[in-house]
């Protein structure tokens, strides 16, 4: 009976001064890796992947908590992201990632709300992301009204006084031209009018038409249009002879702007960071050649790694919870964490990244950095809801 004692004794005091088994945090990816919204989620998942790996290298989150992902090909499909995000769910995930578009991602509401799984999607920029998401719901990337606000400031401190805007109804995203045009009036600017086109509209040349038949003509056009759609719209207008200053927005980062020649050179965007000398994009970009054996082509593979580190500091902020609601509340709270792209901020900003908005100009088919300028808070539009 001592004996017997005794073991149990010393079992209960080897339990006891055992470490405890880390938790393992569960990163669900309802994303597009087909569709037309894989030329975004993709190099996004890249950076992702680059992260988990760098933090699981090191032995997981504070050395402690290792990164699981469970991947899902949402196809670009909305029905197919509500599908994937349950799945997930019931896999029991404690961090939910979403595609790069408002849309779909909107599509998981009901699941993310009900199982109080937080959600950030990859790169959509619609404030009304989180807005209408709920508490659950979280972007990764700057507002559209955050960059609209940055590119019309832009255009009208270059002395551009009169504008045109061409935007799709078919998406959140494809609206911000709308935003765009809300701050240059403010700023006392003349919109001599706008026209709307559906995705994936193959001919522009009714609206480079009626563009260039204007007088005067516009001194800037604003979209936020992306591939296929920008590239047959820019040289529709320049063949019809229009010479406006053309902005985009991020959905033109991409390989094939900087590959457009003549037609391409001196467009400006907006888009979320650039790497000068010495920054940490430009260390990323070092990992990312060093992992993948290629050069970095967009900024959207270091936006995917800031989305982990995001999520990390809000495990060590819950102190190494993998709790779906302690992350949540974390990370609603998180303030100032550095990225590869800049400093993100949730604090106080209901879901939205307060993050730097970055200027570039196609120059020689190259990036030439315009400027990171912040922009005026009261000029910044409410969420517009279509």
């Amino acid at each position: 009976m001592k004996k017997t004692l005794l073991a149990s004794t010393l079992v209960a005091a080897a339990a006891l001064a055992a470490p405890a088994v880390a938790e393992t945090l569960k990163i669900g990816l309802a994303t597009a890796q087909t569709g037309g919204l894989a030329g975004y989620d993709g190099p996004v998942i890249e950076g992702l992947h680059i992260a988990v790996d760098e933090i699981n290298a090191a032995g997981g989150i504070d050395g402690n908590t290792m990164i699981e992902l469970i991947e899902k090909d949402v196809r670009s499909d909305a029905a197919q992201t509500a599908i994937a995000v349950q799945e997930l769910a019931d896999e029991g995930v404690s961090v939910i990632v979403l595609p790069c578009d408002a849309d779909p991602s909107l599509a998981a509401i009901g699941t993310v709300s009900s199982a109080q799984i937080p959600a950030i999607s990859t790169c959509a920029s619609s404030p009304t992301l989180p807005m209408i998401g709920g508490d659950f719901m979280f972007a990764n990337f700057p507002g559209d009204n955050v960059q609209a606000t940055v590119s019309a400031e832009w255009a009208w401190g270059e002395g551009h006084k009169s504008a045109y805007i061409i935007y799709s109804p078919d998406s959140q995203y494809t609206t911000m031209p709308l935003y765009f045009g809300d701050v240059f009036t403010a700023l006392g600017g003349e919109m001599l009018g706008q026209d709307t086109h559906s995705i994936g509209q193959q001919d522009f040349s009714a609206i480079a038409t009626r563009i260039a038949a204007l007088d005067p003509q516009p001194d800037v056009i604003m979209t936020s249009s992306y591939e296929p759609d920008f590239p047959s719209m820019l040289k529709a207008l320049r063949a019809a002879g229009v010479t406006a200053q053309m902005i985009g927005s991020d959905g033109i980062d991409s390989p094939t702007t900087f590959s457009l020649g003549d037609v391409g050179e001196g467009v400006v965007f907006t888009t979320a960071g650039h790497a000068t000398e010495g920054s940490p994009l430009a260390e990323f970009n070092a990992k990312y050649e060093a992992a993948t054996g290629n050069p970095s082509e967009t900024v959207f593979n270091a936006v995917g790694y800031d989305l982990v580190i995001v999520v990390a500091e809000a495990v060590k902020a819950a102190g190494g919870s993998t709790d779906p609601v302690a992350i949540r509340n974390a990370m609603a709270e998180l303030e100032n964490v550095r990225g590869a792209t800049s400093l993100i901020t949730y604090k106080g900003t209901n879901g939205m990244p307060v993050r730097e908005v970055t200027l570039i100009r196609v120059n020689g088919g190259e990036r030439e950095l315009v400027g990171q300028p912040s922009p005026t808070a009261e000029l910044i539009p409410a969420p517009r809801m279509q």
